[in-house]
């Protein structure tokens, strides 16, 4: 068991913690309107998915064929002809997906992502209609094309390739440990046989196989803050863009040691709508290319991670 101490001001950090994570499940309506239903399937609009190929290099994508454009037929061009993008995100994940509590929008990297793609299809960045999900119910909401695109935090590997596609590699995140700031651990070896927090459904608690420590999982990233805040478990591992996050929410946090994976964020897209993932490939080269990539990063990241890297170049070779 844990003899780590709860401060009153810890106390109410967890009680608005619990807080977000009531109001961050509930909040399936997105931000800007209801979110109607999402392209038809590619089977309605363009080819049919190609047939499943190795795996060797999970960031791989597929080559942008026709840039921006939006030829007749496309997935591209039922999207305009309904008039809103509508994408799956995180609401609770400051920095990269999380809704303001004084204008009651989401926003964060992950967000203005999402709107260059809706700028690139409809001409206007606000033309999005955001629907919460869970990091679990990303691979579902894209194999039943309830949303367009999945932009939340998404790490590429090979065993979703089996399910879905993916756009070229937007982000490099890193794994890292959140502990107390009167815990001794220096990093993920230092919490054996301490309990360690991850959501469900993610790569992040699937790798604490790896470690001798007892994972637990949790529902949201924000119901593990909720946990470590109460004192019912002694560590939350995930990616550094979202320990930031938790470390400006609670004074009493702290990250510890160095990456222990990689995590490669990619943009979620149902495998039979190949034609946008060469369409959302080509406004991410745009971004990388024209200096919107490193805004974006000063704008949500910079503070917390330092000064902006290299955009992650793009790997093409799908077919």
């Amino acid at each position: 068991m844990s003899t780590r101490t709860t401060h009153p001001v810890r106390t109410a950090l967890a009680a608005a913690a619990l807080v977000a994570v009531v109001l961050g499940g509930c909040a399936t309506a997105p931000a800007t309107g209801s979110a109607a239903a999402p392209a038809p399937a590619a089977a309605d609009v363009a080819a049919a998915a190609p047939a499943a190929v190795e795996c060797t290099d999970a960031t791989t994508s597929y080559a942008p064929t026709t840039g921006t454009e939006v030829p007749a037929g496309s997935t591209m061009a039922a999207i305009r002809d309904r008039g809103h993008l509508v994408v799956g995100v995180s609401a609770d994940t400051l920095r990269m997906g999380a809704r303001n509590p004084f204008t009651g929008q989401i926003e964060g990297f992950d967000i203005d992502v999402a709107r260059q793609v809706a700028q690139a299809i409809l001409g206007n960045p606000d033309a999005v209609r955001f629907r919460v999900i869970t990091a679990g119910d990303r691979l579902p909401v894209l194999q039943e094309h309830e949303v367009d695109l999945v932009v939340r935090a998404f790490t590429i590997n090979c065993e979703r390739w089996q399910d879905i596609a993916f756009s070229a590699e937007y982000f490099t995140a890193g794994q890292k440990v959140l502990v107390s700031t009167e815990s001794d651990a220096q990093g993920i070896e230092d919490l054996s046989g301490q309990r360690v927090c991850a959501p469900d459904g993610t790569t992040t608690l699937e790798r604490l196989e790896q470690y001798d420590v007892e994972a637990v999982g949790a529902r949201t990233h924000s119901a593990c803050l909720a946990l470590f805040q109460q004192g019912r478990v002694d560590a939350i591992t995930g990616d550094d863009t979202v320990l930031a996050g938790f470390v400006a929410q609670d004074p009493y946090a702290r990250v510890v040691g160095e990456a222990f994976s990689a995590e490669p964020y990619g943009v979620g897209v149902a495998a039979d709508q190949v034609d946008l993932v060469r369409f959302v490939n080509a406004v991410l080269d745009g971004m990388k290319a024209d200096g919107t990539w490193t805004q974006v990063y000063d704008r949500w990241l910079g503070e917390a991670l330092g000064p902006a890297p290299a955009p992650p170049t793009s790997v093409y070779g799908r077919s």
